[in-house]
């Protein structure tokens, strides 16, 4: 939560100031403007809801910190595709302030973790229309950057730079380094060998909303790039923050296939299993130093919490291949036996088991 007192003087001003003149008129509100904080995400923006009728959310979102021009040229082409995202209803590059229709409170998460099967069923359904959808959106370099080698590489970078080192305080000598890129080099191949699609990037049940008339809305979109059609579909069945039994994740994996036949060709389940696993573990791997990166640098130590079932994850994808058993053997001699002394540590092997 960050309240809008803790905003510097200045620009706590500016923002109330703004937001009150770019109002829509026929909202009334009343004076002084009382915002409501919410919970943030993984970046630099900070969120509030501005109590009109229909509410609004208000966006501190730093021109320095982050890139509002993509936010908006991303949502522009999902909406142009018949993807639900909220509307703009005012910007300002040069301040970084953005007001955004409320999707409401309701997150998918909340309803994947209430134990109504058919439910859950018909959520995953909604959720892979919309990123079937997602994939059409036309792939304009000027809108949406290459997910390539370069990109792939830098991300799992952070896996050493961030849970390695700055978490751990373990220091990777020269064939540890080497072990680890020889299977990102696989990673990397396995990405860039798949259909190359629109990716949203962070496609994940905290990311998609249940809105009043029960569409799903879509936020958090705006690194969204062009790479391998695997990645949001990852991203959606082995979730950083909720776990479903791997049959499941397998049958969905494959259903998926299914629906898009057109971009998978005769691609045969096997190998696009293997396609949706290694893309997993490419993401886990970067995840791993991204939040720990969050809580030491950024101080949102409550990502820490979600590591064990990361660290599940990843280990279970490398060890199902060949080219992953000696990160798998390398990871459980030299990391875990030091993970219990984290606070945060609990059994990864029954991470997310609870959900």
């Amino acid at each position: 939560m960050i309240a809008i007192n803790t905003l510097p003087e200045t620009r706590k001003a500016l923002f109330v100031e703004w937001i009150t003149t770019f109002l829509p008129a026929e909202l009334s509100i009343a004076q002084p403007l009382n915002l409501q904080p919410l919970a943030g995400d993984a970046g630099f923006r900070r969120y509030f809801r501005v109590p009109c009728q229909p509410s609004l959310i208000a966006v501190d979102s730093p021109p320095e910190r982050e890139n509002n021009p993509a936010y908006v040229a991303v949502a522009m082409a999902f909406q142009r595709q018949g993807i639900v995202t909220p509307t703009i209803v005012a910007v300002d590059f040069a301040q970084g302030f953005l007001l955004l229709e409320d999707f409401g409170t309701r997150l998918l998460h909340a309803e994947l973790c209430s134990g109504d099967e058919a439910q859950t069923a018909r959520r995953y359904d909604q959720a892979d229309a919309a990123l079937r959808t997602i994939q059409q959106v036309a792939a304009r370099a000027d809108v949406f950057p290459s997910y390539d080698a370069p990109r792939l590489q830098a991300e799992m970078a952070l896996f050493a730079d961030w849970f390695v080192a700055e978490l751990l305080g373990l220091t990777l000598d020269d064939r540890e380094r080497r072990l680890c890129q020889d299977l990102f080099d696989v990673l990397i191949d396995s990405a860039l060998e798949q259909p190359q699609v629109v990716v949203h990037r962070d496609y994940h049940s905290r990311n998609l909303m249940v809105r009043a008339d029960d569409s799903l809305g879509v936020i958090d979109f705006q690194d969204a790039v062009v790479g391998p059609m695997t990645y949001d579909l990852v991203s959606l069945y082995k979730d950083c923050y909720l776990r479903l039994p791997a049959s499941q994740v397998a049958a969905r994996a494959l259903n998926y296939k299914k629906l898009q036949s057109d971009l998978v060709g005769t691609t045969d389940d096997s190998l696009f299993l293997r396609w949706f696993d290694l893309m997993g573990l490419q993401r886990h791997i970067k995840v791993l130093g991204i939040f720990a990166r969050l809580s030491l640098r950024d101080g949102k130590s409550a990502y820490l919490h979600d590591l064990p079932l990361v660290i599940r994850y990843t280990l279970e994808a490398a060890q199902r291949y060949p080219e992953g058993q000696a990160f798998y053997d390398w990871f459980s001699a030299r990391i875990l036996p030091i993970l219990p002394q984290q606070p945060w540590y609990r059994d990864w092997t029954t991470a997310g088991d609870s959900l």
